[in-house]
């Protein structure tokens, strides 16, 4: 069969339309563990970190907390009850307080309350056991980690595989360590340095929720910047503002002057419509045009993380189509995803832009 010119050039611009051949010209999107292996090991435990490399990550994020000697460790907030076995502990049972950090009132053992050697008396577990009980088998097999405990990690197994394997660290509550006189800012930009990090080419991304952190950050250090953003809410300091008024109108060019990337929560990228997933937003392509990586957060396999029309059966803790959500966020043009489940991701991302 021959085909006409203009037959042939219909088809050529139909294939240079489609999302499979637009994926196949743009560079593979980075992934991104979240925790690490997070939805099969102890969260932010180097186990996790491990599992999440062999898996194929590219980045692995530890979110960091100061212990009270300046430490920086690895856990996803201040109050370690839900993470550690610390109420095991007697002796430290009178550490156990009330804290107010960014409007939110806690109560439980916090770890700028802790020496980091007291820390590493701890035991790391599983923070949704009944949701993850295959990860909570790992429960107390590893203490909480430094950010150079996992960094070494990381170097280690890039030499191992022969490829670079980056950290991604984000520094959690800014506005409320700077207030007791841990402030984090400063802590990481000297690590970064020392550790050979300070380029805006060096396999880092240091991403934040706080607008003034990273602007101070930026002051300090080369390394790229991620503004993080959700769907509700604001920055800790800025509490008059939401981040859908910092996103609006000339808004990403104005986080273009303090970040590198923008960190959206995902369904800023691909909303949840009637229980589905919709179109694509304008975002990736705003942010995008202002000169911002997008770098969604944080996709689940659990039924209970998705939309009720991708869920498989009633068991919240059954995955369900999670691949539906890969493809399309991948598709929208993201440059890299957080996922708990580095394994599935790498697999959709791998279909979607092969070697």
């Amino acid at each position: 069969m021959q085909l006409t010119r203009r037959a042939l050039a219909a088809a050529t611009a139909a294939l240079a339309a489609s999302p499979a051949f637009a994926a196949a010209r743009r560079p593979r999107p980075l992934a991104i563990a979240h925790r690490g292996a997070s939805g099969e090991r102890p969260e932010h435990t180097l186990m996790a970190y491990k599992l999440a490399i062999a898996e194929g990550a590219d980045f692995i994020e530890p979110d960091l907390v100061p212990t009270k000697d300046g430490h920086l460790v690895v856990r996803h907030e201040p109050e370690i009850g839900g993470t550690t076995d610390v109420a095991n502990h007697p002796e430290f049972a009178g550490r156990k307080t009330t804290k107010v950090i960014d409007g939110e009132t806690l109560t439980g053992w916090f770890t700028e309350d802790f020496t980091l050697a007291e820390l590493k008396t701890l035991r790391a577990r599983e923070r949704l056991p009944g949701l993850r009980p295959q990860s909570a088998r790992y429960d107390g097999l590893e203490t909480i980690p430094t950010y150079l405990e996992m960094l070494d990690l990381a170097r280690a197994e890039s030499r191992r595989l022969g490829r670079t394997i980056g950290t991604y660290p984000e520094m959690k509550h800014p506005s409320y360590f700077a207030s007791i006189g841990l402030p984090l800012e400063h802590r990481l930009a000297d690590f970064l340095k020392a550790n050979g990090l300070n380029s805006h080419s060096a396999p880092v991304f240091v991403q934040c929720f706080e607008v003034g952190a990273l602007k101070t950050f930026a002051t300090l250090s080369k390394a790229p910047r991620v503004f993080l953003v959700s769907r509700e809410g604001g920055p800790a300091d800025m509490p008059k503002t939401t981040y859908a008024e910092m996103l609006s109108g000339s808004g990403m060019k104005q986080v273009a002057a303090f970040a590198d990337g923008l960190g959206p929560e995902w369904p800023m990228v691909v909303p949840i419509v009637d229980g589905g997933l919709g179109p694509a937003t304008p975002l990736v392509a705003e942010a995008h045009a202002a000169g911002l990586k997008v770098h969604p957060w944080t996709v689940r396999a659990e039924n209970g993380f998705l939309p009720a029309k991708l869920r498989k059966g009633a068991n919240p803790a059954d995955h369900g189509d999670v691949d539906a959500v890969y493809r399309a966020l991948y598709g929208a043009g993201i440059d890299g995803l957080f996922s708990d489940f580095t394994g599935l991701s790498v697999k959709v991302r791998n279909e979607m832009f092969p070697a």
